[in-house]
């Protein structure tokens, strides 16, 4: 997980096309080799579904991942007796991943390329359960990106995401010390070199993934901001150090209205 000055960063312009571009390049070349991958059931580093419980029962139920990675999080499921697996990545090489992996675990799910943003032709008032795991915070469009989540929930359906927590990004580790190195309320985009890679990101404010929620046509019911104590104290280093002194992860469970 990126945070703090762990990086250099440079402004850039929010020109939607190149930041797609970027993106997806970065995830089809080396995305996973740079900063792994987080899969169910953790939701962050420090964040587990075997204790939060935020999907529990999934039997028989349709469920869609929003950035599916290597798809190890829809056999999460799958092997728990989802009864429909989709998947949407903005990269090909993710979605190649994805087929590869659950063809090998005895899966099947029907995955669509796409940026999040876009109308890719996922039915309406279908799926019990959206999730998303460290994916929404690429998108480009946020309010537009829940509307289309919204939109392919039945009613009362629940959406869950994870992303790095904003307070995160704006604190790093120096001399034994945390010392903010960002402004919380700066939303802009900006570009990051990782050894030979590029990534394109903008720090959201916690309230505005909640606002955006909201105007989407969802309720809030759990925002979980704490580190699960038993996986910290086995943990070392820096990361974990930084994360008992403030939230490195947030996840939310919605449900549509």
């Amino acid at each position: 997980m990126i945070g703090g000055s762990e990086v250099d960063a440079i402004s850039v312009d929010m020109d939607r096309r190149a930041i797609h571009e970027t993106n997806s390049l970065f995830w089809d070349t080396k995305g996973n080799d740079v900063l792994g991958a987080t899969s169910l059931p953790l939701y962050g580093a420090f964040v587990t579904e075997e204790k939060c419980q935020l999907l529990g029962d999934v039997s028989g139920k349709r469920v869609l991942e929003i950035g599916c990675g290597s798809g190890h999080s829809l056999q999460y499921l799958g092997e728990r007796q989802a009864s429909e697996l989709w998947g949407m990545d903005l990269a090909e090489n993710q979605i190649a991943k994805t087929k590869q992996h659950l063809a090998a675990c005895g899966l099947a799910a029907t995955l669509i390329c796409s940026p999040m943003e876009e109308e890719c032709g996922l039915p309406e008032r279908y799926f019990d359960f959206v999730y998303s795991i460290y994916a929404i915070g690429w998108t480009t469009d946020l309010e537009g990106t829940f509307r289309r989540i919204a939109s392919c929930l039945k009613q009362d359906g629940v959406f869950i995401f994870s992303w790095s927590h904003p307070i995160h990004k704006c604190v790093a580790a120096e001399n034994d010390r945390l010392v903010f190195k960002k402004c919380y309320f700066d939303e802009s985009w900006y570009s990051v070199t990782l050894g030979d890679s590029t990534l394109a990101l903008s720090d959201r404010k916690l309230s505005t993934y909640v606002n955006a929620l909201s105007k989407a046509g969802f309720d809030i019911e759990q925002l979980i901001e704490e580190s699960d104590e038993e996986i910290l104290q086995s943990r070392s280093g820096d990361f974990a150090q930084k994360a008992r002194m403030l939230p490195v992860t947030f996840v939310i469970k919605a449900r549509k209205r």
